[in-house]
């Protein structure tokens, strides 16, 4: 990343560039839903336009559409440092940040008093408060093209990213994973000849070892899943004797989990 020098002082916003990154890989899982959005009203408008002519009862199908999807070859949407949500948990979000802040503070402890109080399930107490949200203050917000839901994903995300301590090496390393997934679905809306591509959204443990980025896809000729994993390494060492502990000790582990799990390795080491 590039800085910026004013008067010999660095000022350059790096988290800004990072989050707009992570932000802008959010866009295919927004063409999704305006697709989702399509296919229910019968519409070719876009997804904002369909939000504000669309009658309660469509609204409520497009949400539970989405839901209920069982299509593998999905969009991801993640936190601020990339994890990746399950799918009821990424529409959840998705519907909730474009018509309200903080979801899983605010609106989640009113979702699960409806469940204990009317004995609802989560799935008709989530869809329906999204939609009623969302037909009540459209009006009010005006605007759901993707430029204005951009600016609101950079807001959600830097809200989780500084509510999780640390990771930040990973948090790039994941980025760069999932934009490189993203970028091919949004160019050919498919994984190519995988049916579907899971993140892991935390470190995995494999023997001994752990692995902080880690991806299973799933060919579509039904053959075992292809693990791809990136152990991310940080050190800080001026090179000598520390250096040449560091090179085995990372080979050793990149060995050891080769002999428990079939797999891709791309070991991603950061030395200052």
């Amino acid at each position: 990343m590039t800085d910026l020098i004013v008067h010999k002082i660095n000022i350059a916003h790096y988290r800004l560039i990072e989050l707009t990154k992570l932000a802008d890989q959010a866009k295919p899982f927004y063409d999704w839903i305006e697709k989702h959005a399509k296919i229910v009203t019968g519409s070719h408008k876009s997804f904002n336009e369909i939000i504000f002519s669309c009658t309660k009862e469509q609204l409520k199908d497009i949400v539970q559409d989405c839901y209920l999807d069982t299509n593998d070859e999905k969009p991801f949407l993640f936190d601020g440092i990339g994890r990746v949500y399950n799918h009821s948990k990424v529409c959840f979000y998705f519907f909730a940040w474009i018509i309200r802040d903080a979801p899983q503070q605010r609106l989640s402890p009113l979702i699960s008093r409806m469940q204990k109080a009317n004995d609802v399930k989560k799935f008709n107490a989530e869809t329906d408060s999204l939609t009623e949200l969302i037909f009540e203050y459209r009006s009010i917000v005006k605007n759901f093209e993707w430029a204005t839901v951009r600016e609101i994903v950079i807001d959600r995300l830097e809200g989780s990213r500084r509510s999780i301590s640390g990771h930040h090496i990973e948090s790039n390393v994941r980025t760069g994973l999932i934009t490189a997934i993203q970028n091919f679905f949004s160019i050919y809306n498919n994984y190519g000849k995988f049916k579907k591509v899971e993140i892991a959204d935390k470190q995995i443990k494999v023997g001994r070892h752990t692995v902080d980025v880690s991806a299973k896809l799933y060919p579509k000729n039904g053959s075992e899943a292809i693990n791809l994993l990136i152990p991310v390494k940080t050190r800080e060492t001026e090179g000598g004797g520390h250096s040449h502990i560091f090179s085995r000790d990372i080979l050793s582990a990149i060995t050891d989990i080769k002999k428990e799990l079939d797999n891709y390795q791309i070991a991603v080491i950061r030395v200052c």
